[in-house]
């Protein structure tokens, strides 16, 4: 079961999955910081998994496949 689709547009910039790794560490931390180990470990298995998703399994796909032109669209409509 995939949670997180590594390929989806909003995790094309770097620092969107950066800033979600971060969140998860930085949360796991307030929860050992406050004593309650158990969401400790939650957040921390989140945010191993999100930066596994997010970094080792993340393909960039180039700019001319992740979105069509304006021009391929009018020549298809020509072709029709």
């Amino acid at each position: 079961m995939q949670l997180i689709d590594p390929n989806h547009p909003a995790y094309r910039p770097l620092w969107a999955r950066i800033l979600i790794v971060a969140v998860c560490f930085g949360w796991a931390l307030v929860e050992i910081i406050t004593g309650d180990p158990f969401w400790a470990v939650l957040s921390g298995g989140a945010g191993v998994y999100a930066a596994y998703m997010l970094f080792w399994n993340y393909k960039p796909q180039s700019a001319e496949t992740a979105t069509p032109s304006p021009d391929d669209e009018e020549d298809t409509k020509d072709a029709e």
